[in-house]
Formats: structure tokens, C-alpha cells, sequence
């Protein structure tokens, strides 16, 4: 079974702005999960102008105990794999994520955009998708895909308000 998130919101913030938080928020004591980001590569394309760029995340297992159970699922760190390609001149970065722990058990990638908005310059759109796919622990998928469903959902909400507190903590109010 394959459990999709999808997520938009406006963030009253210019893309500029918006850009350089979600690249620079972690790590942040608003999100204790998220202990820190490595670039790994970065590359800019001298014709385009887009910018590449490869990060691991290394995150908190924050399995359940009753999941953990499982000797491989009892880990403490989980690797997250973000690829972003910025590209400044039409105000755009796309997102490709995937967790790079457990992948013979579960799939989960996200798919995001932050874009300047249509209706206001000083704005910016940001619409993400995630999906994650249990297939590899047997009788437990069930149980999995239910705790990922749950996690994935409250992650996304709380990723936006990180975002949200972080440049009102920083900018100000957002712009009108």
C-alpha cells in the first residue's frame, strides 16, 4: 500500500527569504529530531545559473518501541538525502528527498517546490508531496504504513511551522 501527503501553503515571506530559512533551518531547537545537515555536493550551472545541491540529514529514530523491536528497525540515527536544484533567475527550487535508512523495508520520498507567487512577488508558494510504501516486513506492513501515515502527516504540519516561526522570528510579520 502506498500512502500519499500532499501539502500547499503561501508563505507571506519573499522566495529569497523562504530559500535561505529552508536551507539554513536545521538544525534548530524547534525540531530536536533533526540533529544537523551535511552538504555533500554542490554544483552551479554557469550557463542556467541553477544551483545543485546534495544534503544528509541525520535525523532521530523515532520508531516506536513496539516497532523497534525488530533488531534492524533499532537504530539511532536515520539518513535523509535531500537534492534541491535553485534556480534564482525564475525564482524556483525543487525538492527531491528520500530516506536512505531502511530501504529494503520502505520507500519514502518527497517531492516539493517553493516558488514565487503569481498573485504577489513578495510571497512565496510552497506544494510538497510525499508518499512512503511498506513492503519488506511481512505481517507488520500494516502496522508500519498506520505509524507512517500518522508521523508523516504531523511531520509535514510541523516542518510548515517551523518554517513559519523561524522567519517570523527572523523577518518580522509577513508581508501583505
Amino acid at each position: 500500500m502506498v500512502i500519499t501527503i500532499e501539502i500547499r501553503k503561501m508563505y507571506r515571506y519573499p522566495f529569497e527569504r523562504v530559500v535561505d530559512m529552508h536551507l539554513n533551518k536545521y538544525p534548530t531547537p524547534l525540531e530536536q529530531d533533526v540533529r544537523g545537515i551535511k552538504t555533500v555536493e554542490e554544483k552551479r550551472d554557469h550557463v542556467s545559473g541553477i544551483v545543485y545541491r546534495k544534503r544528509i540529514a541525520v535525523c532521530n529514530n523515532v520508531l516506536p518501541s513496539i516497532l523497534r523491536k525488530l533488531t534492524v528497525m533499532d537504530v539511532d540515527d536515520v539518513f535523509l538525502e535531500e537534492e534541491s536544484w535553485l534556480d534564482l533567475k525564475q525564482k524556483t527550487m525543487n525538492i527531491k528527498s528520500r530516506c536512505l535508512t531502511w530501504t529494503q523495508f520502505a520507500t519514502l520520498q518527497e517531492v516539493s517546490v517553493f516558488k514565487e507567487s503569481p498573485a504577489n512577488p513578495n510571497w512565496t508558494e510552497f506544494f510538497q508531496k510525499g508518499s512512503v510504501t511498506v513492503t519488506g516486513v511481512g505481517r507488520l506492513n500494516r502496522l508500519f504504513e498506520l505509524f507512517a501515515q500518522s508521523f508523516f502527516s504531523k511531520g509535514v504540519q510541523k516542518s510548515v511551522q517551523v518554517m513559519e516561526t523561524i522567519l517570523e522570528q527572523k523577518f518580522g510579520h509577513p508581508c501583505s
